[in-house]
C-alpha cells in the first residue's frame, strides 16, 4: 500500500495554556493538490511546523510517506518548503542562491529551472538584499517547483506577487500536479485554492470543520437559481430542496436550492421556462459561512 504523502493522527499542539491545534486527523494523497484554509490562529502555520519537524507535538504524529516527521533529516529529503516570508543570503545573487539550493536540496530539473526563471521574470543579477518581498517568494517557488522533491510544502506563497505572476503560479502548481507531485497549499488566497486544488480542509480554532473536494463542498451548500418565464410564475414554495422564493418581477423568481435538484427540475419543465440561471456558492463564500457569517 503506497503510504500518504501527508498524514496525521490526533496531532495536537500546545504552547502553555494555548491549544493550537486539536486533535488534527488528516491524510494527503500523492500527487494530490491539497488546499488548507483558515485565518491567522487557526493552527495552519502550527500545522506545517509539524509537518515539516520544526516543531515537536504535544499528542499524536505527523508523517511525510509513511516517515515520521520528526526525523526531519529523512523527511526532508522528499520535500521542498517556501514559507509566507522568504529571507535569502544578503550578499548572494539570485543566479547564486539557486545554485546552492539546487546542491543542499533534493535534486533539481535545472532545464525546468530555467524555463521558471524566465517565466517568473526573474533578474538572478541582483543580489539577495536588493529583491522586493515579490521576488523573494519567486526564487523560493522557482526552486521549489524546479526540484525532485515529491511534496512541495507552500505556505502564502503568492505574497507580495503581481496577479501575472500568481497566474504563473497557478500554471506551475498544475504542471507540478502532472509530475506527479503532491502540493500542500495554505493560502488565504481562496480564488487561488478554489483555481488549483483538488480538495480542501477547512481549520477553525485548532479543530477540522471540513475536508471535501471543492466541487463537493459546493454542493454541500445552498445554490441561488433565478428563473424567467413567458408567464407568471408557478409556486414553487412546497417543492422539495426549494427555500426562500422570492418574486422579483411579473414573470420571474429566484430562489435557493438546498438538495437534490431532481423535484423543481421536474416543476419547472412543466412552466414555459425563458432563461435560467444557476449560481454556485463560491469558496469564499462557504469559508465565511464557516466563520458565523452569511451561510450561502
Amino acid at each position: 500500500m503506497v503510504p500518504h504523502a501527508v498524514s496525521t493522527e490526533s496531532l495536537s499542539k500546545r504552547y502553555g495554556r494555548v491549544l493550537a491545534l486539536d486533535g488534527l486527523n488528516l491524510s494527503v494523497a500523492p500527487g494530490e493538490v491539497f488546499g488548507f484554509l483558515g485565518p491567522n490562529g487557526a493552527g495552519k502555520s502550527t500545522t506545517i511546523r509539524l509537518i515539516l519537524g520544526l516543531a515537536r507535538p504535544t499528542g499524536g504524529r505527523a508523517s511525510v510517506f509513511g516517515q515520521d516527521a520528526r526525523d526531519v533529516a529523512m523527511t526532508h529529503r522528499r520535500l521542498a518548503y517556501v514559507p509566507a516570508d522568504v529571507v535569502l543570503w544578503p550578499q548572494l545573487t539570485g543566479a547564486e542562491i539557486l545554485e546552492l539550493l539546487a546542491r543542499t536540496g533534493p535534486g533539481i530539473d535545472r532545464p525546468y529551472r530555467d524555463e521558471l526563471v524566465r517565466r517568473f521574470e526573474l533578474d538572478l543579477s541582483k543580489p539577495g538584499r536588493a529583491y522586493s518581498t515579490g521576488n523573494r517568494q519567486k526564487v523560493a517557488l522557482v526552486v521549489a517547483f524546479a526540484s525532485r522533491a515529491p511534496l512541495l510544502v507552500l505556505d502564502e506563497p503568492t505574497s507580495g506577487l503581481d496577479p501575472l505572476m500568481e497566474r504563473e503560479f497557478q500554471r506551475a502548481v498544475g504542471e507540478a500536479r502532472d509530475r506527479g507531485q503532491t502540493v500542500f497549499l495554505s493560502s488565504h488566497q481562496l480564488s487561488e485554492v478554489e483555481a488549483v486544488c483538488d480538495r480542501v480542509a477547512i481549520l477553525r480554532g485548532g479543530r477540522l470543520v471540513d475536508v471535501a473536494a471543492v466541487a463537493d463542498l459546493r454542493r454541500m451548500h445552498r445554490t441561488e437559481v433565478a428563473v424567467s418565464f413567458a408567464v407568471a410564475p408557478p409556486d414553487l414554495s412546497r417543492v422539495a430542496a426549494v427555500e426562500a422564493v422570492e418574486v422579483t418581477g411579473p414573470t420571474s423568481l429566484r430562489f435557493t436550492l438546498t438538495g437534490p435538484p431532481g423535484p423543481v427540475l421536474q416543476a419547472l419543465s412543466a412552466a414555459d421556462v425563458t432563461s435560467l440561471a444557476v449560481r454556485e456558492p463560491s469558496l469564499e463564500e462557504i469559508f465565511l459561512g464557516y466563520y458565523g457569517g452569511p451561510r450561502p
